[in-house]
């Protein structure tokens, strides 16, 4: 049985109670311009999705992203950087701490309300402090209408890509929507995900509203690995992986067919410091091949201002929840890539 606790106010409530700013709404505006560029092949900047696993305390990740906007003008040229706030974090068994939206403070018990409007402060001083708008992972469909005027990037996750409403609900968003393979490593059914984002006339109830979407031609693949039956990591940013997911694009008629590697999860085993070799041999690869480079457009790093992870919130702007790369090593990375491209 469901035990009602709290009555949420509906997404149009809460977003009129804190609104985006108007001069901000033009940064992002701007920033859903560049990215949406990238996916569409109209420029030969690299995508890059980068920051903590999840966004667990408001100040160290606005302080990170802080770092991020000032590298951004660094490589501006050659990369457009979207920092990684993820606030939802999905758990493999299903119990565990499940993100700010769910859990603002993770030391204290869950309040919904207080995690919406506390991400959504932290999405707005993001942008405010470091001229970026960020990505945030729709593990719920139902909760991105409460975020959905603050977010440049959307991910759907490997145990989600084969979900019917994370297909709908994609279909009806104007922004990059990355959707991960599924745990499984199929790419047919990867691509039918996409095809399914991508398809207009989509009827459905969605916020209490019977909608119909347009389709998304910004939804594309993002290569995260894959997990055999035993619970092996099999990678698949592979060179030879990656040209069969080409050729299986090749044959769906998608538009902007465009793959995103995602450097952590089963790519690396979660060994958060073998990301940087990933990338690398990634890069090594467009260079090699032009149909290569012409479909792989990013990467997904893991990355906050310590590197790896700590169970609980001791250490300042560390992970609580998978290990990240820290500071250092993500900015020599974010500026070798800008070099190679």
């Amino acid at each position: 049985m469901f035990k009602r606790e709290e009555l949420i106010p509906s997404a149009e409530e809460i977003l009129e109670r804190l609104p985006l700013p108007a001069p901000l709404k033009a940064v992002k505006a701007e920033r859903d311009r560049l990215a949406a560029e990238v996916i569409r092949g109209e420029t030969d900047k690299l995508l890059l999705i980068v920051g903590p696993c999840s966004a667990h305390e408001s100040k160290p990740v606005l302080d990170y992203v802080e770092r991020l906007g000032k590298l951004n003008e660094r490589v501006k040229e050659k990369i457009v950087l979207v920092p990684r706030i993820y606030t939802n974090k999905p758990r493999t068994k299903g119990v565990g701490y499940k993100g700010m939206f769910t859990q603002p403070d993770p030391r204290c018990r869950e309040d919904i309300l207080k995690g919406i409007l506390t991400i959504r402060q932290l999405h707005i001083d993001a942008i405010g402090a470091s001229g970026l708008s960020a990505a945030d992972e729709m593990l719920y469909p139902e909760n991105y209408a409460y975020v959905e005027d603050l977010l440049t990037y959307i991910a759907i996750g490997a145990r989600s890509s084969e979900n019917q409403m994370h297909r709908l609900v994609a279909s009806g968003i104007e922004l990059p929507v990355g959707i991960k393979n599924p745990m499984s490593g199929s790419i047919p059914v990867l691509l039918n995900s996409i095809y399914a984002a991508q398809s207009g006339g989509q009827v459905f109830k969605y916020q209490n509203w019977q909608v119909r979407t347009t389709g998304n031609e910004l939804a594309h693949a993002v290569l995260r690995g894959a997990v055999d039956g035993y619970g092996n990591d099999i990678p698949n940013f592979h060179y030879e992986t990656v040209m069969k997911v080409i050729e299986g694009y090749s044959k769906t008629g998608l538009k902007h067919p465009a793959i995103v590697i995602d450097a952590n999860h089963s790519n690396s085993g979660k060994q958060f410091k073998q990301q940087i070799r990933i990338v690398e041999e990634v890069l090594g690869n467009r260079l090699y091949d032009k149909d290569f480079k012409q479909y792989v457009k990013g990467f997904m790093i893991e990355s906050f201002i310590e590197e790896g992870n700590q169970k609980e919130d001791v250490v300042y702007g560390k992970s609580i929840t998978d290990p990240c790369l820290g500071w250092a090593d993500t900015e020599r990375l974010v500026l070798d890539i800008a070099e190679k491209v």
